[in-house]
């Protein structure tokens, strides 16, 4: 079997760019081996629409990722769990609200800093959370024109 100098030249170019797009994919979802970072958690009535990998925003900067979603059997009540950029420091007042890229967009989490001097610490709990709303039900009710 004999092989050109052709075939193993765009055999190196498609493995070339496996590679390339590879790394893309990873450095592109902000997927990475180690946890940097500290741990938080917040309890929502609904994350509609936030999934585990979604963005965790402060003033619209990337600052964190949702890393688990669980339903709390006793309180019904949706926990998630974020890993937090080690650089920010996040007030201990400050309060955690599901919000909506636009009409078609995805759903993150944005953080409302709040002015406390204090800060959360890795394992704390955000309590001032608001859930996700849901689009189609405002809808229904401009619609229906009903108060409820």
């Amino acid at each position: 079997m004999s092989t050109s100098t052709t075939e193993v030249l765009v055999g190196g170019a498609v493995l070339a760019a496996a590679i390339a797009f590879g790394t893309y994919a990873v450095t592109s979802t902000g997927f990475s081996l180690g946890e940097d970072g500290y741990p938080l958690t917040a309890s929502f009535r609904s994350l509609e629409g936030v999934t585990v990998g979604s963005d965790v925003r402060l003033a619209g900067v990337r600052v964190g990722t949702v890393t688990g979603i669980v339903l709390n059997p006793d309180t019904y009540r949706a926990d998630m769990a974020i890993n937090m950029d080690d650089t920010i420091q996040v007030p201990d007042d400050s309060a955690i609200v599901v919000s909506s890229e636009g009409l078609l967009g995805g759903n993150y989490v944005e953080i409302s800093p709040g002015g406390s001097m204090f800060y959360l610490e890795a394992g704390d709990e955000i309590v001032d959370t608001q859930g996700s709303v849901s689009l189609l039900s405002l809808l229904l009710k401009y619609v229906g024109g009903g108060d409820n």
